[in-house]
């Protein structure tokens, strides 16, 4: 019986032995091919760069060389071995493989893991909501863009999302990109603002990408390429884009369209990572000169009429939508007053401080911080002097200290804010 069984092992060692060795000729080829692949992309890169300092040398030939030649040759190679995927190999890792691979740690099921992900972007509309109150269009149709990139349904090549958010001042536009960079990246300082008034005049443009090779600045860098190359995961707010210089937009144009952009010291930048949001106030007379209550979109063709004259058309055909932001009415005030003051709340709440706000108190303040035409910005300044102050001067008073709870409420059509004993 021991002779017959040590056969049995030995052929069944033999047959492990097979297998093995036809399972690493399987993986040797894969890394092969991974390899190949990966120099083929790299040529690609290096190709598009020589494109782009030839564009800028003004050498005409190497350009249409490239263009025309050596660019379309590779693609069309990378496309080729894309089809030789054996499956043995992936040359990028993805949540799913990361998940399956901590499943078979810690026994937790794949599903289990990823679900919570998926909840999180299901509920995507509720979360912005919390922090965005009263521009339910501008939440969904940021929300379905990010939905459809993490569905894989986004073009791989392109930004996550891009937008243009059109609205008055002071209903949420930079809230809402603020909110987002939040979710996505969980970090506000995932943000990357540009103010583009900066940008009016043509010289300044180049402040963007970075100077070119001698000229003054050239080691520093662009603002725009600098930020996302060290930070590929953001979202990039380019704020009253209308009043840049149209070379601006020719900067991009190249972002929307590849996802990437060169640097003025030959560097690559990856953009598909990035979330771009554009703001303007153009046509918000149109959305001023609505009744309370009125929808944005009832304005949308008076609004692009606007948006029309001043973009072009080819840039605003780029863009994943076009968003417009509803003017704020006094039904919603009340929202925006309980997020500024759970802001205040969290605050003092590290020196063991309750702070309490009724609804008479909120609504107190949601009037008198509401302006029809910019809309919430001055209720950031009355909660500054009618809550912030006062209870300043209490703390600094020592008259509350750590573990006191402090109420605010109206007494006699003023704001009171006074500390309470815990009980």
């Amino acid at each position: 019986p021991s002779k017959l069984r040590l056969k049995e092992l030995e052929k069944e060692l033999a047959d492990l032995q097979k297998e093995s060795d036809a399972l690493t000729k399987d993986w040797q080829e894969a890394q092969r091919l991974v390899q190949a692949a990966k120099a083929l992309k790299t040529a690609l890169d290096e190709a598009r760069t020589q494109k782009d300092q030839a564009a800028r040398a003004g050498d005409l030939a190497r350009v249409a060389e490239l263009t025309y030649g050596k660019i379309p040759e590779l693609e069309k190679q990378i496309e080729a071995s894309q089809g030789q995927d054996t499956g043995v190999l992936k040359e990028v890792v993805t949540a799913d493989d990361i998940a399956r691979v901590v499943a078979a740690w810690t026994g937790i099921p794949v599903e289990k893991m990823l679900a919570t992900e998926r909840e999180k972007l299901l509920r995507l509309p509720d979360i912005l909501a919390q922090r965005v109150i009263g521009q339910p269009t501008a939440v969904q149709a940021l929300a379905e863009a990010v939905q459809r990139a993490r569905a894989g349904l986004q073009d791989p090549q392109r930004p996550i999302g891009s937008f243009l958010f059109l609205g008055p001042t002071g209903v949420g536009k930079t809230e809402l990109a603020k909110a987002l960079a939040n979710y996505m990246f969980d970090d506000d300082k995932a943000l990357l603002r540009i103010d583009m008034s900066e940008y009016m005049e043509k010289h300044a443009v180049s402040r963007l990408v970075g100077a070119p090779p001698g000229y003054v600045g050239y080691e520093q860098g662009g603002v725009l390429t600098e930020d996302v190359r060290r930070r590929p995961y953001s979202v990039v707010l380019f704020d009253e884009v209308e009043k840049a210089h149209p070379d601006v937009f020719n900067i991009l144009l190249q972002v929307l369209d590849d996802g990437r952009l060169t640097d003025g010291q030959g560097r690559t930048v990856d953009f598909t990572n990035t979330v771009i949001i554009l703001t303007s106030n153009l046509g918000s007379e149109y959305l001023a000169a609505l009744p309370d209550g009125a929808p944005a979109e009832s304005a949308r063709e008076a609004v692009m009429g606007v948006v029309r004259q001043a973009f072009r058309p080819e840039f605003l055909n780029r863009l994943d939508d076009v968003v417009l932001f509803n003017r704020l009415d006094r039904s919603v005030m009340r929202g925006i007053v309980r997020n500024q003051i759970e802001r205040l709340q969290h605050l003092v709440a590290g020196q063991q401080i309750g702070l309490d706000v009724d609804d008479t108190a909120a609504d107190w303040l949601g009037e008198r911080g509401y302006d029809p035409v910019y809309g919430a910005r001055p209720l950031k300044r009355v909660i500054q002097t009618e809550v912030q102050n006062k209870l300043a001067q209490l703390l600094l008073g020592g008259e509350v200290q750590s573990g006191d709870l402090v109420q605010v409420r109206v007494v006699a059509d003023k704001l009171a804010v006074v500390k309470v004993a815990r009980h």
